[in-house]
């Protein structure tokens, strides 16, 4: 059963790694039982609540990979080893996957985060594991020598300025994987538009495409509605946040628009 509260359980963070200039990861002893996929929400006393991705979990303690881009961030971002912050969860639906089967697993930026931790687990199921990173510079990418140390994990690396593997999008290296390789599903998390266009391909190679979608969340558990998508009202939070590809093409706002707090639609930039 997982160890699940709708109230925060207030925990001391017990080590801090800087993975880049704006991204950190928070460790924590505690058994969270979360799966790969699934997120916690992390609240910052007197500033707000926001849900992030498990980036690690092995039994005893978990990690939380947090990207400095707003005042909870921000201020989560400051935070030392021995500090406290309250936490709510898991929550949410997983990636899945069975023994032995082969994976390719795309992250764009930080959304590597919560693909480190599928990446681990689904090894010990003795997957084969094609996992493609795209940052916009080398500096940006996370958990490389790390992943690049896992057996059966062969990694691939697109960047926008070419200072690391190919320069330019990671969608041709994809295409060129799913030729080459019986692959028997594709897990992605990152920018929308970047997991618009994975989920595209795998559905015209024929291959299933699992994708974690991000949308305003208030509650976690489905209560408050601020994470629906339209047209079907479907709840990230219950439904989501992984979700497959072919139930994402049927929401009119993927890949067009999200909301913000006020519940405002805040299109991409290739929809203005």
């Amino acid at each position: 059963m997982e160890n699940k509260t709708e109230l925060p359980i207030v925990l001391e963070i017990k080590k801090v790694i800087n993975e880049t200039d704006d991204t950190k990861t928070f460790y924590f002893d505690y058994t969270l039982n979360s799966k790969p996929g699934q997120f916690v929400m992390l609240w910052l006393p007197g500033v707000d609540e926001v849900p992030i991705s498990v980036s690690y979990d092995d039994g005893s303690k978990f990690a939380l990979t947090v990207f400095s881009r707003g005042e909870a961030s921000n201020g989560i971002c400051e935070l030392k080893e021995g500090d406290k912050i309250g936490i709510r969860g898991p929550y949410g639906t997983m990636f899945n996957y069975m023994e032995g089967e082969n994976l390719v697993l795309v992250g764009g930026g930080y959304g590597s985060a919560p693909l480190r931790f599928l990446a681990h687990e689904a090894a010990k199921k003795n997957c084969k594991i094609d996992f493609m990173m795209a940052a916009k510079t080398k500096t940006k990418l996370l958990f490389l020598d790390e992943l690049r140390a896992m057996k059966n994990v062969i990694i691939h690396i697109a960047t926008s300025d070419g200072s690391e593997g190919v320069k330019g999008h990671i969608n041709e290296t994809l295409e060129k994987v799913l030729k080459e390789k019986k692959i028997n599903k594709i897990m992605t998390c990152g920018p929308e538009l970047l997991m618009k266009a994975v989920g595209e391909i795998g559905d015209a190679a024929g291959v299933q495409t699992q994708i974690s979608i991000e949308r305003y969340m208030k509650c976690g558990f489905g209560v408050c509605g601020q994470c629906v998508i339209d047209p079907l009202g479907i709840r990230t939070c219950v439904s989501g946040p992984v979700m497959n590809s072919k139930v994402l093409n049927m929401l009119e706002e993927f890949g067009k628009y999200t909301r913000d707090a006020q519940g405002k639609k805040q299109y991409f930039s290739n929809q203005k």
